[in-house]
């Protein structure tokens, strides 16, 4: 079943999907940041998977455009969900995108920093991976640890099962190639491991959860962090100054981010040649490139696709928000302490994709 939905920053998917009777967890911050001031968001009392309101809450009046009639002025990004994290899942999510990858293909993933990081179940994705043929990538680390070079990070994959399911490759183990940013404000050029064009097609797999600086971490920061080569991450995480990766500013942090990933976007053709797949599971405050993350005090959700990253990342975030009873208020209390949904409103802004999306629930 499809609704459309308008969302805003402050606008939060209001849906129980299937989850009832959740504890009231404790609010934590790893990172020991000061909270933001939460968004004013209203929520039903209750809703399902069936009745997904028509005419939500939107507390700063952002909307697809509309006539006078009220109608859409364009179709909006499709976001498949599914409960069922499982291969089967999946598979059935990638199959609702009707997207068909061309030519040879990578699948974008985090290997997971050890010993104890949340990256994804290679058995979980084995399916899908073997259904594009792909080979799985992923660029090294500019923060030392077991990934920070090319050798170690090797091991590091074949140790955490990728290579049992797929060919691996470190995409920057021979540098970094440029990539233009068209419409950004603080980057013109982003740096991705030079084997990057050396597929044609994309599929970004992405473990949705908290992260240490992003607030969170999803589908755009998959195709910019995660692609970036290590000279790419320091350059995004400087916010384009080359300055250093832990003292740049903040908002600057989180729109080098969006527009790294337009630069991905734009290379492979606006969801033509590029779909992604986030996981809602394991869904800590810290990131998988955090060896010894916080435990999740919240449940795991499900698994959701789209052709378009900012629908995607939002749905994500909605679902989040919308979970009752202070289940996953330390993931929001994260992602508000680093002004996490500002990369989310620069991406729409510059055009890597729409933050309004229709949710559709496969399950149904």
């Amino acid at each position: 079943m499809k609704k459309h939905l308008s969302l805003s920053a402050a606008l939060f998917l209001v849906v129980s999907l299937l989850f009832a009777g959740c504890g009231q967890n404790e609010t934590t911050d790893k990172g020991g940041s000061q909270t933001a001031e939460k968004p004013q968001t209203q929520t039903p009392e209750s809703t399902s998977p069936s009745n997904f309101p028509e005419q939500p809450t939107d507390t700063q009046g952002s909307s697809a455009s509309e006539d006078q009639d009220g109608n859409s002025g364009e179709e909006s990004p499709v976001v498949y969900f599914t409960d069922h994290i499982s291969a089967e899942g999946m598979m059935a999510v990638y199959e609702a995108l009707n997207w068909t990858p061309t030519g040879r293909v990578a699948v974008k993933l985090s290997t997971g920093e050890p010993p104890a990081s949340n990256y994804l179940d290679p058995q979980l994705i084995k399916d899908v991976v073997a259904a594009v043929n792909g080979t799985i990538v992923e660029c090294n680390t500019a923060y030392g640890g077991s990934r920070s070079e090319t050798a170690m990070h090797y091991q590091v994959a074949e140790d955490h099962g990728f290579t049992e399911i797929a060919d691996f490759q470190i995409l920057d183990e021979n540098g970094s190639m440029t990539l233009p940013v068209e419409g950004g404000s603080v980057l013109k050029k982003n740096y991705v491991g030079a084997a990057f064009s050396d597929y044609d097609s994309y599929l970004v797999l992405s473990h949705f959860k908290g992260h240490a600086m992003a607030g969170y971490g999803g589908a755009i920061k998959n195709i910019s962090i995660g692609l970036g080569s290590s000279e790419g991450k320091a350059w995004i995480h400087s916010g384009g100054t080359g300055g250093s990766m832990w003292g740049g500013e903040q908002d600057a942090f989180l729109e080098a981010m969006a527009e790294a990933g337009k630069s991905v976007s734009d290379y492979l053709g606006n969801g033509e040649r590029i779909a992604y797949i986030s996981v809602m599971n394991r869904l800590s405050v810290d990131c998988d490139c955090d060896g010894n993350p916080a435990e999740p005090d919240m449940h795991d959700i499900g698994i959701l696709a789209s052709t378009d990253p900012v629908a995607l990342d939002q749905a994500c975030i909605d679902l989040v928000y919308a979970q009752k009873d202070g289940d996953g208020a330390s993931l929001v209390q994260r992602i508000e302490s680093r002004n996490g949904l500002h990369t989310l409103e620069h991406a729409e802004e510059i055009g890597l994709g729409s933050r309004t999306y229709d949710l559709v629930n496969i399950d149904e």
